[in-house]
């Protein structure tokens, strides 16, 4: 059994148990080993190598059957991972066929092994993430249609505003999240491209037998066939890019979620966690995490960009800094997508507390409300000064923005007493909400169609 490096406790909140098992050692050299198999079955299909060394190669590429630490430390010397294990499986094949030993790692070079590893573990983490992203939607469609009519104050600048619904708030981020899956989606399958270009690029070792190679090669690792991309990482860029985007949309969510489940609001609450020494506290234990990679994709993002200015045709250390970076971008979206999803399954929503909230403005919110109801009888700057005189009495105990008006002669007089009674109904003044819930739920906006 060949060794292994874990580092499961550092990154529990950083990834999930697919993707840390995908990206763990043993999953990792597989993905370098399948590389070289079917590089060796293409060399052999093309003609360029006998049958007989492809499957005996191929028998050779069990992850098991090697030291994942030993080939760790070795890529220290060598730069690359790469190196060693060719040196490794090389010396595989020569203790089982000793003709067959020259023909491993046959026309490619170690770029192309490692970045083509890379890119069939992306192929494979992949299906883990649309689960969890199918399932977040899911929740938050059903959240939405469930609570659509739930009125309760809109809050900007952390301070109560005009009332929205819940439903309309869940539908705004159901269309963030699904724009910016929609971005990641086409960024995920443009990136799954095969590299092998060889020494510069021009696949000379390869010679006459490159292009049926690369087009075999890519048929059996499930990846795109294109001319090599040694120094161009556009494709991997907008990948990570994408992924904090998507990951920042998840962020808002948990933020607002976190927010709502304060004891001072009380107006949603997630499962939540418990804490060490208080037992009465229910932490939003899943928005914390869906924030740690939030706060995190950041500086993936950057530390990403900042390695694509790469030298000539092969680039010294900025392919060499990536492998860490798209990992870590990959689990880090994972983990904050299956713990956005889990919130969501989750949430309770209490629609009489977000009445009550409301009402606890004693009808303020409606300030707005009032001074378009005023305009066309007073005009805009008597009206807000009328509207401010109210506000104003409403520092006193016990007395409603409506009472506050009714008691303003130069508004009772082109306001009636039924208008000024229903002035705090919320759902008199909810505008579009519901039409405009219909349309953030209908996907993507038209911005992101190709």
């Amino acid at each position: 059994m060949a060794r292994t490096m874990s580092s499961r406790l550092v990154d529990s909140l950083c990834t999930t148990d697919a993707l840390a098992d995908l990206f763990a050692d043993a999953s990792v050299l597989q993905a370098m080993l399948d590389v070289e198999a079917a590089l060796a079955g293409a060399a052999a299909a093309s003609g360029a190598i006998p049958d007989e060394a492809a499957r005996v190669i191929s028998g050779a590429c069990r992850a098991e059957d090697f030291d994942a630490v030993a080939i760790a430390q070795e890529a220290r010397e060598s730069g690359t991972p790469v190196i060693p294990l060719v040196e490794a499986l090389t010396a595989r094949v020569a203790s089982a066929s000793p003709e067959h030993a020259q023909h491993v790692h046959w026309g490619a070079t170690s770029q192309d092994v490692s970045d083509s590893a890379m890119v069939l573990l992306l192929r494979r983490a992949r299906p883990s993430l649309a689960r969890d992203h199918s399932r977040l939607a899911r929740g938050l469609r059903e959240l939405s249609d469930r609570h659509a009519d739930a009125v309760m104050l809109g809050r900007t600048l952390l301070q109560p505003a005009t009332p929205i619904t819940f439903g309309l708030k869940v539908a705004g981020w159901f269309a963030a999240i699904s724009r910016a899956w929609a971005r990641l989606d086409r960024a995920w399958e443009a990136a799954l491209v095969l590299q092998f270009g060889g020494a510069s690029g021009t696949r000379a070792a390869a010679g006459g037998h490159a292009a049926a190679m690369a087009s075999a090669m890519s048929s059996a690792l499930g990846l795109q066939d294109g001319p090599p991309w040694h120094t161009d990482r556009d494709r991997l860029g907008a990948l990570v890019s994408a992924c904090g985007l998507y990951t920042a949309a998840l962020g808002k969510v948990a933020r607002d979620i976190s927010l709502l489940m304060q004891h001072e609001v009380a107006e949603a609450a997630e499962p939540g966690g418990g804490s060490s020494t208080m037992p009465h506290k229910r932490n939003p234990a899943k928005c914390a995490a869906v924030l740690a990679g939030a706060t995190r994709m950041p500086g993936l993002v950057a530390s990403f960009l900042s390695g694509m200015l790469q030298e000539h045709e092969r680039s010294l250390g900025g392919w060499h800094a990536e492998w860490p970076t798209i990992a870590a971008s990959v689990q880090t979206t994972g983990a904050a997508v299956a713990a956005l999803a889990d919130a969501v399954a989750g949430l309770s929503v209490d629609p009489a507390r977000m009445r009550a909230n409301v009402g606890s403005t004693r009808g303020v919110i409606f300030a707005e409300r009032a001074v378009m109801l005023l305009t066309p009888h007073v005009g805009r700057d008597v009206a807000q000064a009328l509207v401010a005189e109210a506000v104003r009495a409403c520092a006193e105990p016990g007395v409603t923005f409506g009472q506050a008006l009714e008691r303003i002669p130069a508004v009772s007089a082109v306001l009636s007493p039924a208008v000024l009674r229903e002035i705090d109904r919320p759902e008199n003044y909810i505008g579009q909400a519901d039409a405009l819930r219909s349309a953030s739920l209908a996907g993507p906006a038209g911005d992101e169609k190709e």
